[in-house]
């Protein structure tokens, strides 16, 4: 299934337990799609919900609504019913080249690595909540243990010569990986294998990746403007 977004997607969201999916675009709009097997997707949501790029699209509050993160440092939540704006908020987030470690309750940094000199691009936490991976323009994956950020504490130097822009958890010991020449794989953590290539979204850079609600199709965003399932 192929779904032409008419522009470049920066993030891909999945519904908890319907099949709808949003995505959110370089010009700020917020779409939102239903889905299904054997038909055409329902275009339901096409909001602009940020004037700078949509960065982060993730779906909260058990799917009812969408929160939505901007280059301009704010953070919007849409509506999954109507579309109207719930709340927004502005300077809300910031980067600077570090993964850091924030809490939500008192909206500070707890714990911030070393300045990364290979530009971390994507984040996961696996192995029961004992270890971050951090995907790099490099195509290194860097290994953090939990409490310990000034520096990682292992690197997995050999899974591409393509900066890894994509990461997404499949289970605690294993992730999917997506590249900047269009390539997903499945990859395991500690031991530090390549288990499969998965498929191949095309020759533009993986944006993001996510699952549907039951694991059973895995969405790719790219530069070529699709959304694939």
């Amino acid at each position: 299934m192929e779904i032409k977004l008419g522009d470049h997607p920066f993030d891909v969201d999945f519904h908890p337990s319907d099949s709808l999916v949003a995505t959110g675009l370089i010009n700020g709009y917020l779409l939102l799609y239903r889905y299904a097997a054997e038909a055409e997707p329902q275009r339901l949501l096409n909001v602009r919900a940020h004037k700078k790029s949509c960065r982060t699209t993730r779906f909260i509050n058990e799917g009812r609504a969408i929160v939505t993160g901007s280059a301009d440092c704010s953070i919007l939540a849409t509506d999954v019913e109507t579309g109207a704006k719930i709340a927004h908020l502005k300077n809300a987030h910031t980067g600077d080249g570090t993964l850091s470690v924030c809490s939500i309750r008192s909206n500070k940094v707890q714990a911030q690595s070393e300045f990364c000199e290979d530009e971390p691009l994507s984040v996961v936490i696996m192995k029961n909540g004992r270890k971050v991976i951090c995907g790099t323009q490099s195509g290194t994956l860097l290994l953090y243990s939990w409490g310990f950020f000034k520096d990682c504490s292992d690197r997995f130097v050999d899974l591409s010569p393509n900066s890894v822009d994509a990461l997404l958890k499949y289970d605690e010991d294993r992730l999917i990986t997506g590249s900047s020449n269009g390539l997903i794989s499945l990859v395991g953590i500690l031991p530090n294998r390549i288990i499969q290539p998965i498929a191949e979204h095309s020759e533009y850079p993986v944006e993001r990746l996510a699952f549907s609600h039951d694991k059973k199709l895995l969405g790719s965003i790219s530069h070529d403007n699709t959304l694939k399932v």
